[in-house]
């Protein structure tokens, strides 16, 4: 029999109980068995010293892209939880836009036994709504919800057609589970690399207005009232779209939203090379045409970031999700119009955060929370707490430990971030998954 681990001296902060103190925290097999001001240690117990640590649930993201099936050049299944498991996450969601697509439950079958095979972080697979993610067809949702799905969605792609919207969310409400939309119309996207703004009119690339999400989260509003079905709009952007979820959540629609790491500290002056952004002018330099800045919906302007921090305060966004993205070196190292959409996010997305802390008023337990317990309550699940009896995952960090970004460093195959050569605060020393030390110090 294992030894029990006495996880001793940290700040522990438990946003479902309103927990926020110096703890010690004892697991005994998978579960926690007691949380405690001192908990005596024996010598069978096996010492974490988490002093000057934080110890939250284990992190939840609802939105990732693992590659796996199809694209394993970018990142497969074990080097993305790896990653996962770095950056302080012990249950993830894999979004469909596989090749083939997650649209039947074989492929959804494949995720979940390769999962169990090959990881310790947990994988819960998101179907897709369509049928090859063509948006012409809906797939056997009934079929992949009994594989384990958790929710149906086309990522990458937007559900255009508002009658397959319309149908998609009626039947799916008999199964009690999501729709989860890119909200993007196609006509007013087409052909833009970044956010429409005067920095894309100074690069000479054509940009996204913010009204290609906003139009289509009020449509899927709409057909939300009209159905009853639950409606959640990934990767919020703007600062129209935040407005139109807020009123809609007034009005008692079923709606719920997540927004991204990058969402919610860059703007889209990333793509001149720029991340700390202050709303001044900035010229041209040999940093700009950053492609790892490329993602969609794409990084906007200063005041649609502020909207995203006002929303997180207010409580109109519900999650906090990755959107981790990870593409190969030869997808980026090319020219803006050439480059693939994403970021790498699993491994920074707690420094990025922690940012937050010193620049507006998010404090460190409400980001736990839309990191934690806010994502359990959306998949339904009985994880995200620390309190006796409950599933031991845990992270344990350091909020004040200052490291540099250095993508060669990364678990994922997916070096692609904007934030290479940033020194950020926010390091992950420990992550357990049901009593198990996954990750520990860089391994």
């Amino acid at each position: 029999m294992a030894k029990k681990i006495l996880i001793q001296g940290g700040r522990v902060i438990n946003p479902k109980t309103n927990l926020d103190s110096t703890m010690d925290v004892l697991i005994s097999g998978s579960k926690i068995e007691s949380v405690a001001p001192k908990i005596q240690r024996t010598k069978d117990y096996t010492l974490i010293d988490a002093s000057n640590y934080l110890i939250s649930p284990g992190f939840i993201d609802i939105h990732c892209h693992l590659r796996e099936p199809g694209e394993e050049y970018k990142e497969t299944i074990i080097t993305g939880t790896a990653a996962a498991a770095a950056g302080g996450f012990t249950t993830i969601c894999a979004m469909p836009n596989t090749i083939p697509a997650m649209d039947n439950r074989s492929v959804i079958e494949f995720i979940n036994n390769k999962s169990k095979e090959e990881t310790s972080v947990d994988i819960y697979p998101i179907g897709a709504v369509t049928k090859g993610r063509k948006g012409e067809e809906l797939t056997e949702m009934a079929d992949m919800a009994k594989a384990g799905v958790i929710g149906f969605s086309d990522d990458g792609n937007p559900v255009f057609d508002p009658n397959i919207m319309r149908q998609a969310l009626a039947y799916s409400s008999s199964l009690n589970l999501p729709i989860i939309n890119h909200c993007e119309v196609p006509e007013l996207s087409k052909g833009a690399h970044m956010n429409e703004s005067w920095v894309s009119t100074l690069l000479g690339i054509k940009g996204m207005p913010n009204s290609a999400e906003d139009i289509m989260v009020a449509r899927d509003i709409s057909l939300s009232k009209l159905t009853g079905g639950h409606i959640h709009i990934a990767h919020v952007s703007t600062k129209g779209s935040i407005d139109l979820i807020r009123k809609a959540k007034d009005e008692g629609v079923n709606i719920t939203c997540e927004v991204t790491p990058h969402h919610l500290t860059l703007t889209d002056k990333s793509v001149l090379g720029i991340n700390n952004d202050t709303g001044n002018y900035s010229p041209i330099t040999t940093n700009s045409y950053n492609t790892m800045a490329k993602v969609n919906p794409p990084l906007r302007s200063f005041e649609d970031k502020n909207a995203m921090i006002e929303g997180i305060l207010d409580g109109t966004i519900d999650i906090i999700a990755t959107d981790h993205a990870p593409h190969s070196q030869v997808e980026k190292m090319c020219t803006m119009n050439e480059a693939a959409f994403g970021i790498s996010v699993l491994e920074t997305a707690l420094p990025s955060l922690i940012s937050l802390t010193e620049t507006t008023k998010i404090p460190i337990p409400l980001l736990i929370e839309k990191l934690t317990i806010a994502p359990a309550k959306f998949l339904n699940l009985d994880i995200g707490s620390i309190e006796p009896e409950k599933v031991a995952d845990l992270t344990i960090f350091d909020p004040t430990e200052e490291w540099e970004i250095q993508p060669n460093n990364f678990l994922s195959k997916g070096k692609n971030t904007p934030l290479e050569g940033d020194i950020l605060k926010g390091k992950i020393k420990t992550t357990i998954k049901k009593g198990v030390p996954i990750y520990t110090n860089g391994k």
